[in-house]
């Protein structure tokens, strides 16, 4: 890329208010993760059976999303995030030139990671859009219905296996950041008290993502090695399936309180997140 198309880039990206409704996606996302703990932790104290969360609803984004809905005035928040979801994901393209590390190949791995992050805040904001156009889905259905699609195309099998290995992978990479604390490059860490305290919700809520992922990617080899797409059930039959394990309504309510510590973090990464 050109200078002078860098330098465009760089007075794009440094634009206030751009910058402030793109650090707004962070809070949202916080949000969201906020509500789905909650569900998590109705699922383990009502029984994977029962009414559990919040609403009883589903424990995942669209989960969250189905009951920010129900509330009163839950459709302006939703457009709210809508827009910040979006505008997040667009900083984060306008900005992968400008993302650099040591050497080419680096570079390009951390262009492709954040990327990647764009894709899934489109993804958040496509699902807040439906909501707040008055439709619902489903995530399990969602994951389910591309399971079933892969599996009745010719050597389907093998790529919702890579889909499972690929899940499961940043799964362990969540943990493997929550471990290193490496979450920490991305946020300029306070002094103090409040620094340790941020810090503390990023080991507790990406070790609980990384967790939550991990059994995820299972779900998705057990479905491509079963042939059964019922069993890629998403995020919410990952919590349900840790609920079903012996001691599974402590450890689910511990995926829960991780679950609502990465809220709180990603709501202060609101603040403090290096953009």
């Amino acid at each position: 890329m050109s200078s002078s198309a860098k330098s465009a880039v760089r007075d794009v990206s440094r634009n206030p208010v751009f910058r402030v409704v793109a650090r707004s996606g962070f809070a949202v996302n916080g949000m969201l993760h906020l509500l789905i703990g909650l569900l998590a932790i109705g699922v383990a104290l009502h029984g994977i059976d029962g009414a559990g969360g919040v609403g009883g609803g589903e424990a995942d984004h669209s989960g969250a999303l189905r009951e920010l809905a129900a509330t009163p005035g839950g459709v302006v928040v939703l457009w709210a995030s809508v827009l910040a979801l979006f505008t997040l994901a667009l900083f984060q393209l306008v900005t992968l030139p400008l993302r650099r590390a040591d050497g080419p190949l680096k570079t390009w791995g951390r262009r492709v990671v954040e990327a990647g992050k764009a894709a899934v805040y489109v993804v958040l904001g496509s699902t807040a859009l439906i909501f707040a156009l008055g439709g619902s889905t489903s995530g399990s259905d969602t994951s389910q219905t591309f399971s079933a699609g892969l599996i009745a195309t010719p050597g389907g099998v093998f790529l919702l296996v890579a889909v499972g290995l690929t899940v499961g992978g940043f799964g362990v990479g969540f943990v493997a950041i929550a471990v290193r604390r490496g979450f920490r490059k991305l946020i300029v860490v306070p002094d103090g008290v409040p620094g340790r305290v941020v810090v503390g919700l990023g080991v507790v809520g990406y070790a609980a993502q990384g967790v939550a992922l991990v059994v995820v990617g299972v779900l998705f080899l057990v479905a491509a090695l079963s042939s059964d797409s019922a069993a890629a059930s998403g995020l919410d039959g990952a919590l349900r399936v840790l609920a079903a394990l012996p001691f599974g309504g402590p450890l689910l309510v511990a995926v829960g309180v991780g679950f609502l510590a990465y809220g709180l973090f990603l709501i202060a990464r609101a603040r403090i997140a290096k953009l």
